[in-house]
């Protein structure tokens, strides 16, 4: 099963400069807590953002660059790197917009943190149907113990 997680700005931002542009402590224990005892597959970007494999995962990063990096497996395609697991283990695309795009006709969940804020970033999430989407959980917050704003958890299934 091929789940997608990530926190996206209400105007589809995901990132600038290859690193996040807010930092709510609530959604890193989420995104933690969900994704702990599974495994990861990310694009190299998003693994050089992180600086270092995710503990208690499986961390395989998807690059085009003939790349050996310490605690992570590398593909050179998200199929790849999707071949590398039984089709009933959840496997979480953590990243980034690239990976999501080719992700998202794939997937059956998708964790999605949605942050009620506009940001200026490079990096954003791909377009996608929400229509073709059940949501099935939802929590919200008007702020984060350090973050002012408002955001939302949010799991949907695919129809």
């Amino acid at each position: 099963m091929i789940a997608i997680i990530v926190a996206v700005a209400e105007n589809g931002v995901i990132g600038g400069d290859n690193r996040l542009l807010w930092h709510i402590s609530e959604d890193l224990k989420h995104f933690k807590a969900v994704t702990t005892g599974h495994p990861v597959v990310m694009g190299r970007k998003t693994y050089e953002s992180l600086g270092r494999p995710l503990p208690n995962r499986r961390n395989v990063v998807v690059t085009r660059q003939p790349l050996a990096l310490d605690g992570c497996e590398v593909a050179h395609s998200l199929g790849e790197a999707l071949a590398l697991f039984a089709p009933e283990e959840r496997v979480f695309v953590i990243g980034g917009a690239q990976i999501y795009g080719q992700a998202l006709p794939l997937c059956d969940e998708f964790y999605l943190t949605r942050v009620f804020r506009a940001y200026e970033g490079d990096t954003r999430f791909p377009a996608w149907d929400e229509s073709e989407w059940r949501l099935v959980e939802s929590e919200s917050f008007a702020s984060g113990k350090d973050f002012p704003h408002p955001f939302a958890f949010e799991r949907y299934v695919r129809r």
